[in-house]
């Protein structure tokens, strides 16, 4: 391809997180300062409309989003441009991406990575996708594969209430932290009771999102604001719109390794 068609290629990146989109942008300005990055969609659906209006050349799409996920944005824009997925943690997508040679990038995305990335869409921008249905039964198995993970993982907890019960949606919690025999379920804004071990309930819960922190508290990792170091030296974490500190002991320091 030549330098002057390569001026001419338009980008977008879809993210439901806003920092993600900024250091994905920030990066490929650093990489590929001629790429144009014509929109942000903060959404599957919101992406499928950037693609179907903006027509680019590439799609950022992260794996998991709102609406639609990443995937599922690719399986039905594929023929519209070239797909390149960011994820943070999806390990059995990752490994069948390594394995069909599917670009993707892992989060946060360093400029090494993004380079051979960027040189690889430069060389294959230019290419029809003959490689099409190969690609998208494999996106369809990568989906069944991880619908598969999901089930094994608990999607509600169950809040009673005298003779009533209530489904929380599992992404809904913020934090788990036993108490006794108990353990205490904090929402944004509820607290409630649930019988069960820390232990028990670890093995229940996704390890990708739900991250032990100390021996009585595991944390929703996509609700974590920030993160800073105490006086003594040990990891403190503020979750979003929650007044708490949780503190990282140090058997579980290498969770920093994961932010």
């Amino acid at each position: 391809m030549k330098d002057a068609q390569l001026s001419d290629i338009k980008a977008i990146i879809a993210d439901d997180e806003e920092p993600g989109r900024i250091h994905l942008r920030t990066q490929l300005f650093k990489v590929w300062p001629e790429l144009i990055i014509c929109g942000e969609a903060c959404n599957g659906l919101e992406a499928i409309q950037m693609i179907e209006e903006i027509k680019p050349n590439i799609a950022f799409l992260d794996i998991k989003m709102p609406g639609l996920s990443g995937i599922q944005v690719a399986q039905k824009s594929f023929e519209d441009c070239r797909i390149v997925f960011v994820t943070a943690y999806d390990q059995y997508a990752i490994e069948a991406f390594d394995y069909e040679a599917i670009d993707y990038i892992l989060k946060p995305s360093s400029y090494e990575r993004l380079q051979k990335t960027v040189k690889r869409l430069k060389r294959q921008i230019d290419y029809k996708h003959e490689y099409q249905p190969k690609i998208l039964e494999t996106l369809e198995k990568i989906m069944m594969g991880m619908n598969e993970q999901n089930a094994r993982y608990l999607r509600w907890v169950k809040k009673q209430s005298g003779d009533k019960i209530d489904l929380i949606p599992i992404d809904r919690v913020y934090y788990f932290k036993s108490e006794h025999k108990y353990i205490n379920v904090v929402t944004k804004d509820q607290e409630f009771l649930i019988r069960n071990s820390i232990s028990g309930l670890e093995n229940e819960l996704d390890p990708e999102i739900f991250w032990k922190i100390h021996r009585n508290t595991i944390i929703n990792s996509n609700m974590i604001e920030s993160i800073s170091t105490s006086i003594k030296g040990s990891g403190v974490i503020k979750l979003k719109e929650r007044p708490e500190l949780h503190t990282v002991s140090r058997s579980f320091a290498h969770i920093f390794k994961r932010l």
